[in-house]
């Protein structure tokens, strides 16, 4: 997953005010803009040890029930992050340096396709 280099300068105006959010983007540039890259030198950095391939997606998953909260739905279809990264880095589900990798990530799997299985959860149950 790629992020081009005006995707990067977006989110640094969004989180300027967020030291490990811009940590996180500097070593997602550092990756040449290659998101799992990244976000696994900020894991390694931090003490995680991604063993699967997919472990940026399981973070994601993780963090499904708040990252598709509605309130933050439709500023992450906007391709805004930052309310959603404040959201987050006050529930502490995940470590703050991950927070944006995994931001990133959702918005660029889609948040519909993301949030869908909770979507079909909440039908199920009614």
């Amino acid at each position: 997953m790629q992020l081009t280099s005006q995707e990067i300068s977006n989110y640094r105006d969004q989180l300027a005010e967020c030291e490990s959010a811009m940590m996180a983007l500097d070593i997602i540039e550092d990756a040449e803009g290659d998101l799992e890259d990244g976000a696994t030198s900020i894991a390694l950095a931090i003490g995680q040890t991604p063993d699967r391939i997919d472990w940026l997606e399981g973070w994601a998953k993780r963090c499904r029930v708040a990252i598709c909260e509605e309130n933050l739905r439709s500023d992450l279809q906007d391709n805004y992050i930052e309310t959603a990264f404040n959201y987050l880095l006050e529930k502490k589900i995940c470590p703050p340096l991950l927070i944006t990798p995994v931001i990133i990530y959702v918005i660029k799997q889609g948040i519909h396709q993301f949030c869908e299985p909770l979507s079909y959860q909440l039908e199920v149950k009614n």
